[in-house]
């Protein structure tokens, strides 16, 4: 699995301090509901050029370590 964290940022003053990819202003949510949505990987790509396809597997990566935290938190 990729290491999200050298990817995935939170920053208070962008987006309400969701988590983002780098230094833009797209969240993971953003992501996920794109893929969520049926878009692939490189139509993200084509339409977000600023992302690459480590982004989108670092969006996945942090959503399937949120959901492991969630079941062991329980």
């Amino acid at each position: 699995m990729i290491n999200y964290k050298d990817i995935i940022k939170r920053n208070p003053n962008k987006r309400f301090g969701k988590p983002c990819v780098r230094n833009t202003r797209i969240s993971v949510y953003d992501v996920l509901s794109w893929l969520a949505s049926g878009m692939n990987n490189e139509g993200i790509i084509n339409d977000f050029p600023e992302l690459n396809i480590d982004d989108i597997k670092a969006c996945l990566a942090y959503a399937a370590d949120r959901e492991h935290k969630l079941q062991h938190a329980s």
